[in-house]
């Protein structure tokens, strides 16, 4: 099993840069998520490793070995694409042993590893059936199957739940943590756009805006601190409330001027020389909590309501530009449009971003 260093490593397409001098470590047995919006990179960049996409600019290293020329069948890598990419025409048991077979394996060696394999993804009682007798989960399983029999240095997985259905992909993504927990030496790279896929799964996850890397951390550590405005959106659902504000006080704790110079005490510091420059407050949907007194942070109408069962969405419009204020609230709440509601939040809550979008520490 296998560790990877990424050292400035580029992607262009003539004129056209898609990766920007990206620098990553990976330690073996780690699971890392890609997220980031469509275009931002992170398929590409796992092509790259996996050898399908030629590296413009960089070193790209695997269990210490620079492997940038090295061709895809002899980096260690298996991967799991977004389609299944079965033999339709062979048993489950085929499919998975194909490319051991390829690679002239044993027959007693191949029998091992895919019994092995079935095992770990509960395919035993299917091994004799072709892929349109199974469900998308079970095929997508099957392709993971495949993979784990090639006995990787590092799985890198293309959004592989993106075809499946709500509920199949709760269960697939299940057999995926499960499969990590049972393979803690294998180093797995993921990519996905899917929010809970990612907090769920990653030991750390990266997150990538236009060819470069905004944060790379764990899962709650993004969430709790997140180093500037486009993390602190792209984590989270829904996404961090923003409202423009400026910086009345600056020190050790802030204080910043909401929509009717109504000033708020963040307890975040900022620097004396940022005094009177423009901001952005951040406060989660779900930290904000219905009030009725003055020490409101958000006061609006309600424009629309989302009862969803365990949690109900509240839409809260104020009389400026702003976009509307999401609150997330427990359970059931007896809430109309146009009802008139006030919301505050704990200021251990709040979340301050600089003129130019990067995050106020406290």
């Amino acid at each position: 099993m296998a560790g990877l260093k990424l050292k400035g490593l580029k992607k262009s397409y003539g004129a056209i840069k898609v990766i920007h001098g990206v620098d990553l470590e990976i330690e073996q047995g780690e699971f890392i998520v890609f997220v980031g919006p469509s275009g931002c990179g992170k398929s590409t960049l796992l092509r790259m490793i996996a050898g399908l996409e030629d590296i413009t600019g960089g070193t790209l290293e695997i269990d210490g070995m620079v492997v940038n020329d090295v061709p895809p069948s002899k980096r260690g890598i298996a991967m799991v694409f977004q389609s299944y990419a079965l033999y339709p025409h062979m048993t489950v048991y085929d499919n998975m042993a194909f490319g051991m077979r390829i690679a002239k394996e044993s027959t007693e060696e191949i029998d091992r590893r895919v019994r092995a394999a079935a095992d770990i993804l509960q395919l035993g009682p299917y091994l004799d059936r072709l892929p349109k007798a199974l469900s998308g989960g079970q095929r997508q399983r099957v392709a993971i199957g495949r993979a784990i029999c090639r006995d990787p240095k590092v799985f890198l997985f293309d959004e592989p739940l993106s075809n499946l259905d709500a509920a199949l992909r709760v269960a697939t993504r299940i057999e995926i943590a499960k499969l990590n927990e049972s393979m803690p030496d294998t180093t797995m790279i993921y990519v996905t756009h899917d929010q809970v896929e990612a907090m769920t799964l990653a030991d750390r996850i990266v997150v990538l805006a236009g060819g470069y890397i905004e944060q790379v951390g764990p899962p709650m550590e993004l969430y709790d601190r997140p180093q500037n405005l486009f993390v602190a959106q792209f984590i989270g659902s829904p996404a961090m409330n923003i409202i423009p504000v400026a910086i009345e006080k600056a020190g050790a704790s802030a204080v910043v001027l909401l929509a009717g110079d109504r000033p708020i005490d963040t307890g975040i510091a900022v620097p004396d020389s940022d005094k009177g420059k423009k901001a952005s407050l951040g406060v989660r949907p779900e930290d904000l909590v219905a009030t009725t007194g003055d020490d409101f942070l958000f006061e609006g109408t309600v424009s629309i309501v989302e009862a969803l069962g365990e949690v109900t969405l509240l839409y809260v419009e104020d009389l400026t530009e702003n976009e509307p204020i999401i609150a997330k609230m427990g359970g059931h709440q007896q809430v109309n449009r146009g009802d008139k509601l006030r919301f505050k939040a704990d200021k251990s809550k709040l979340h301050l971003f600089d003129d130019q979008g990067k995050t106020y520490r406290r």
